[in-house]
């Protein structure tokens, strides 16, 4: 018992209470069930015979009896369980009689059977049925014996009766229906507008149950989900799925307590350098843009999203789309100024990526074809002021700032990265990237992200659960908002993800 939650602990009672209530006032109790209701019940002030026209011709009246501080009452007699009340059902002592309809105060001077559901009742109810008008306790209680009558399932019939005050004064004191039911009650009933106070009773109860465990949600610290992992865990890598891998790991961390992250994006080549010369340690993973490559044997790769990048130049060049062709010539030096490709009279230059970079890498294999030309490193910022042509960066960010500063730039970048830092960004041979278009392979200029981890991880370890959680969970959701398609299940086609494809 001590290991399971108090909302659980609560549900069920929420459950058990109703199902108790019905089972006992349906099943058990009200299964055989006969009720009375007292219908009306006033005084008599002008002429008897204009109530209930038709039926007074058919009332026994003592004839001797003085009509006057008259009243009249109509009780319907019902059967309100859910099972037929059989002629034996009545336990009266009495051979034909099961039922006595009393009136306190006064006494019985004329009454008559009417309204029945069931025409078949009317042998029941007849002269020598037994039903009879008679005084009880000094003549202080009318009486009114009604024969023990088979009901079947929502049977009634309605006994009306002319009284006369017996003894004190005011308003009378309610009839009453005594008798005994096998396996039943005899029970007043109400009218069945309105609530009834089990049912009033019952949202009572869970009201009272819900507002509980709203308290208890709110003392008690929700249980994390069975598939968490608590521990630190340190990512990194590529800077151009460093914000993905930031905006999941804090959804993460929203839905699984204990779990820490830590970040450090300084590109592919020093992710995998750094993983690589930790040696086995599950507390630290790397991102690579693309495979790794031969250089490090120790590294398992776990594929994590097919992933966008995009071609981006100055604001100022007013160019929109570029083809493959053209881009490659472009980086391979054979156009060196713009307008040999519809642009201004500008010279271009080019902005790398530094080399060992996974982004580079991708843009290099996607759209040139190979390699770059060797070109000495020359630093962004230094030829700004001067009339370079190209220079490199190490991470995205970087890379987006020369591209924007530098006029006649051109570079390239993680799609969505690229569109939030509202860089000009060009469509290839007339087609914008897009998730689907690098699925069906209409847009080139796209890669493979994968995890590196120096070894295999222990299946109950934060890195473990956090690839998962990329790939096959809520955090593949997040993927998707930043324009990737996650290598998981769902994948149109999963050997995209495989190294090398």
């Amino acid at each position: 018992m001590d290991d399971i939650p108090v909302d659980t602990i609560l549900a069920l009672i929420g459950i058990a209470i109703p199902v108790g209530a019905f089972l006992w006032e349906f099943v058990f109790v009200g299964r055989r069930r006969l009720g009375y209701r007292v219908q009306m019940d006033t005084p008599v002030t002008g002429e008897v015979e204009a109530v209930f026209p038709g039926v007074l011709s058919q009332l026994r009246r003592d004839a001797n009896a003085e009509l006057r501080d008259l009243s009249i009452v109509l009780v319907r007699i019902e059967n309100s369980g859910t099972l037929t009340i059989e002629e034996s059902d009545y336990l009266a002592p009495v051979a034909r009689v099961g039922l006595h309809l009393r009136f306190p105060q006064r006494r019985v001077v004329g009454m008559a059977v009417t309204e029945l559901s069931d025409q078949d009742l009317t042998g029941s109810l007849g002269p020598n049925s037994g039903i009879a008008v008679r005084e009880d306790t000094a003549g202080r209680i009318g009486v009114i014996d009604l024969p023990k009558v088979q009901l079947n399932r929502g049977d009634h019939y309605k006994v009306l009766a002319i009284l006369q005050r017996s003894e004190g004064a005011g308003e009378y004191p309610p009839p009453t229906l005594l008798g005994n039911i096998k396996g039943g009650r005899v029970t007043e009933t109400v009218s069945r507008t309105g609530v009834s106070r089990m049912m009033v009773a019952l949202v009572a109860f869970l009201v009272v149950v819900i507002v509980v465990q709203f308290v208890v949600a709110l003392v008690e610290p929700n249980p994390d989900p069975l598939d968490c992992a608590s521990g630190t865990l340190t990512v990194v890598g590529s800077s151009a799925f460093e914000p993905v891998l930031r905006d999941a790991a804090e959804q993460y961390g929203k839905r699984c307590g204990g779990a820490e992250f830590a970040f450090d994006f300084e590109g592919t080549e020093r992710g995998l350098d750094r993983v690589t010369e930790a040696g086995p340690d599950a507390g630290l993973l790397t991102i690579s843009d693309g495979p790794k490559g031969a250089g490090y044997p120790t590294l398992l790769p776990r594929p994590l999203a097919v992933s966008l990048f995009t071609v981006i130049v100055h604001p100022d060049l007013g160019l929109t789309d570029l083809t493959a062709a053209q881009v490659a010539d472009l980086f391979q030096g054979r156009i060196t100024n713009w307008r040999q490709v519809g642009g201004p009279d500008l010279p271009v230059v080019l902005v790398n990526r530094t080399p060992g970079s996974g982004t580079r890498n991708i843009f290099e294999s996607r759209l040139l074809g190979g390699d770059q030309p060797d070109r000495p490193h020359r630093s962004c910022t230094a030829i700004k002021d001067t009339a370079g042509t190209y220079c490199d960066v190490p991470v995205t960010k970087e890379m987006h700032r020369a591209v924007a500063e530098i006029p006649g730039a051109v570079g390239y970048s993680e799609s969505t990265e690229a569109a939030a830092a509202n860089m000009r960004v060009l469509t290839l041979d007339g087609v914008a990237a897009g998730r689907q278009q690098a699925i069906d392979r209409s847009y080139p200029f796209w890669g493979v992200e994968y995890a590196y981890t120096n070894g295999d991880v222990p299946g109950d370890s934060l890195a473990a659960a956090f690839l998962h959680y990329l790939t096959d969970d809520i955090g593949a959701e997040v993927l998707r908002e930043h324009g990737d398609e996650p290598c998981g299940s769902t994948l149109l086609e999963p050997g995209r993800c495989d190294p090398g494809r």
